[in-house]
């Protein structure tokens, strides 16, 4: 095991994958907000939460640097993952954690998440064992919002499992939308928050899935899940989350937050 792994512990785990590289934000992870890097204020809001254990998945040894000056625990994995679930996959495996235990990925670049969403999305898997995963997703209270590409929403059944998920509008509207997106439909729209919780057998077992055709057409890697005949159940939060950073803008309005 890793240096600077901690030791295995019951109850769900967070892990926070953190890449170095980055196009638009070169060295995100360790980017300065109020004198400490972004990565270590994703952990410290989300030992906030009920997790048993908080631990950074990271890909250059500067960031498990960073990670030891400031008390969190942090591990090496590959640099060639392909995806932030193949880091955690790895982590998950380096930790020794047990096929039915819970991890929860909250993102590298999201250090204004709310630990009770964190809380809520570990304790929705751990009540629906016919799931895989659980995630979460708020109303979309603006038209613009609804039809962003960049804005992810999810349609649910009765029970607030996941149907699909898209880029496109949806649930297209058919008479309100004839002429054109001008309105919402009611109820409300739901936009994806990139919270994920995963038993863990799932998680080691994910990245040797078939890529589905659908999450390559919409380039949503959670679609694998739905093509492959898993459940992922949705938390609903009456709003959205803190903003996470993926701009040279974004981390400037966050390094506002922190006094920056």
């Amino acid at each position: 095991m890793p240096a600077h792994a901690p030791a295995a512990a019951p109850g769900f785990t967070v892990l926070i994958p953190a890449r170095r590289a980055s196009t638009r934000l070169p060295d995100k992870p360790l980017a300065d907000l109020g004198g400490k890097p972004m990565v270590v204020r994703v952990a410290e809001r989300a030992r906030l939460s009920g997790a048993s254990q908080v631990c950074v998945a990271a890909d250059d040894a500067a960031i498990l640097d960073a990670c030891a000056a400031h008390g969190v625990p942090a591990l090496l994995t590959r640099a060639d993952h392909a995806s932030g679930t193949d880091r955690l996959a790895e982590a998950s495996a380096q930790l020794g954690l047990g096929a039915d235990a819970i991890v929860v990925n909250v993102q590298g670049d999201e250090p204004l998440i709310d630990p009770a969403l964190i809380d809520a999305v570990a304790a929705l898997l751990q009540a629906r064992p016919d799931a895989a995963m659980a995630t979460a997703a708020h109303p979309i209270a603006s038209v613009d919002e609804f039809r962003n590409p960049n804005v992810v929403k999810v349609v649910l059944d009765a029970r607030q499992t996941a149907l699909y998920f898209s880029r496109a509008p949806m649930p297209w509207w058919r008479d309100g939308f004839a002429h054109g997106v001008a309105t919402l439909p009611s109820p409300a729209p739901l936009r994806h928050i990139g919270l994920y919780a995963y038993r863990v057998g799932f998680l080691q077992r994910f990245p040797t899935l078939a890529a589905a055709p659908l999450e390559q057409i919409e380039a949503l890697e959670q679609l694998r899940a739905l093509w492959h005949g898993e459940r992922i159940a949705v938390h609903v939060s009456a709003e959205a989350p803190g903003a996470g950073v993926d701009t040279p803008d974004a981390l400037a309005r966050v390094r506002r937050h922190f006094g920056g």
